[in-house]
């Protein structure tokens, strides 16, 4: 009988140890480390913009709220990186991916370069996403750049490392910022992940902060963007403005647009990208028509702009995606290649026009 009891009494020590195993991860919370990408103070530690001092339209209200374009920053001498996170205020894209939407992308700088590391896949666990980003990391202190969502807003994030691990913040690793409006194509629309929309990798091939206040469809001359704007202390403002707006629109509004932003940031230096050439308009001619008119309007308007206003750049062409058709996933929005593409164009002119600006 003794024997009986023993053996049990192992037994249930054996199936207690199992169920309860040795936890060998802890998480901070993201917000007491850095958050980079950000133009203004204020609003929510993982909100691009403190909506509150604006009258916003078109649901803006929301969209802002968005993490889009921010990242952590951290140093860790972790093997491990995990993250646990939720999200709200989501617009789902039938064009883009979940890890687009809703996922992490996680970069580490590795002889001066900022490598990418891993992604974490938003999977419920619960009431929340769980993923373990990378692991088997070597030994030594990393530099840490973790992007968030690009269409939805991060209500909570942490970041899990071992549990005999180091992590703190670190300091922004960018001495400039420059910051992009403008339409679904800079809000990032069709990336395959945070880290690759076109304004991430303009920041780190030009070393600088690029706050991201892409907003798809609704980017047209807008006063909230002229007061956005006007309120934002930056090295450059970078504008995709000429993607939403007709061409009669351009036109009418360009010059005034412009005018209003010389008000407050005298010398700046504003920089416009000419919208893309549409893949639809091969066979949808009244597409290409409509699109022609705004190319052409966009075109007039800055050889005005830059003749009467100081330090006001046009790159023409800009979102060049190549004429074989693989550039973008619709017609119109920027898969990887395409941006890959448009960089090679755009990326020389934009690095020349900002070092003139001693922005290097």
């Amino acid at each position: 009988m003794k024997r009986v009891i023993v053996v049990a009494a192992l037994v249930l020590v054996a199936v207690a140890s199992y169920a309860a195993p040795k936890v060998s991860r802890k998480y901070v919370d993201a917000s007491t480390l850095t958050v980079i990408n950000k133009a203004q103070p204020g609003g929510g530690a993982f909100e691009r913009l403190d909506v509150a001092r604006y009258t916003l339209t078109d649901g803006a209200d929301k969209v802002f709220r968005q993490s889009t374009g921010l990242a952590v920053v951290f140093r860790t001498n972790s093997s491990s990186i995990s993250a646990r996170w939720t999200t709200d205020y989501r617009t789902p894209r039938p064009i883009t991916t979940d890890v687009f939407e809703d996922g992490l992308d996680l970069f580490i700088r590795h002889e001066g370069e900022w490598v990418f590391a891993g992604i974490a896949r938003p999977v419920l666990k619960g009431d929340r996403y769980e993923f373990v980003i990378v692991k088997h990391l070597p030994e030594g202190e990393k530099e840490c750049m973790l992007y968030m969502p690009m269409y939805s807003r991060v209500s909570s994030l942490e970041i899990g490392i071992d549990r005999d691990a180091a992590i703190e913040a670190a300091s922004s690793p960018f001495k400039h910022k420059v910051v992009f409006v403008g339409s679904s194509l800079t809000h990032g629309a069709a990336a395959s992940r945070p880290g690759m929309s076109y304004v991430a990798r303009v920041g780190r091939i030009i070393n600088a902060e690029t706050p991201n206040f892409g907003h798809n469809g609704q980017c047209r001359f807008q006063q909230h963007f002229v007061d956005i704007v006007c309120n934002t202390e930056a090295d450059a403002f970078v504008f995709d403005a000429f993607s939403n707006p007709t061409g009669k629109a351009i036109e009418e509004n360009l010059y005034d647009f412009v005018r209003k932003i010389r008000t407050k940031h005298k010398d700046t230096p504003l920089i416009f990208l000419q919208t893309i050439k549409r893949d639809n308009g091969i066979f949808d001619a009244k597409g290409r028509a409509n699109n022609d008119y705004r190319l052409r309007a966009a075109t007039q308007g800055m050889a005005r702009v830059c003749k009467d206003f100081r330090n006001v750049y046009f790159i023409n062409p800009a979102f060049d995606v190549g004429d074989d058709h693989t550039g973008t996933i619709d017609g119109l929005h920027l898969n990887d290649i395409g941006v890959e593409r448009m960089l090679k164009v755009v990326g020389p002119r934009l690095k020349s026009i900002l070092k003139k600006h001693g922005i290097k």
